[in-house]
Parts: structure tokens; C-alpha cells; sequence
């Protein structure tokens, strides 16, 4: 009981920490790159593919048998190539400018992680 308690009030302090402190560096930002805001990206979508690499498909494979993790897998690439069209289907396909490409990659990143 004392580890899930434990486990609980680390994941709630440093997830309430992590984001509190990316918010506060993204406010004090005067000038914010595309390249600077590329790398945060970038970064995020490394973290999270690292996350589901180690983690939760090997958690998933002592759970169940293959067959339906593979399934989970595919049904995800899916539900996000979904998401991708409607947010495509959004925004003006004339106006593809380096600013509104970060703004659709950031809207996937959220929506993605919103459904997870």
C-alpha cells in the first residue's frame, strides 16, 4: 500500500513540477524560435515513443498475448491517422508556412496525448 502511495504523490509532484516549469519557461521566452519551439517537440514525441517502447508495451505483453497488444498497436496508428486528417481538414492547405506547420504538429501532440 505504501508503494502505490508512495509512487502517486512522486508522479503527481513531478508531473504538477514539470509542467509548471515548462509553462513558466515558455512565458519567459521573449523571442520563441521555430527552430527552438522544432526541438521541444521533437523532444516530446522522442520521450513519449521511449515511454511506449519500454514501458507500456512490455507491461502490455505481461497482461495479455500478442495478438491483442498488436491489436491496441494498429487500432492506435489508426484513431492517430485519424486525428491527423481532421486537423488537416482545419487549416487553409495555401497557407503552409513554418508557424502554422508547428501549430498543427502541436495540436496532434496534445490530441494525441489527450486520447492516451
Amino acid at each position: 500500500m505504501f508503494n502505490i502511495l508512495n509512487t502517486t504523490v512522486l508522479g503527481l509532484f513531478f508531473g504538477t513540477v514539470g509542467t509548471a516549469l515548462g509553462g513558466y519557461i515558455g512565458i519567459k521566452l521573449k523571442k520563441k524560435s521555430n527552430r527552438f519551439l522544432s526541438f521541444i517537440l521533437e523532444f516530446a514525441a522522442g520521450l513519449m515513443i521511449a515511454v511506449v517502447c519500454f514501458s507500456l508495451i512490455p507491461e502490455a505483453l505481461d497482461l495479455s498475448n500478442i495478438v491483442i497488444v498488436l491489436f491496441g498497436i494498429i487500432f492506435g496508428v489508426i484513431i492517430m491517422i485519424f486525428c491527423d486528417n481532421i486537423i488537416k481538414g482545419k487549416f487553409d492547405r495555401r497557407k503552409v508556412d513554418v508557424k502554422t506547420s508547428l501549430l498543427k504538429t502541436g495540436i496532434a501532440v496534445g490530441v494525441r496525448v489527450g486520447i492516451a
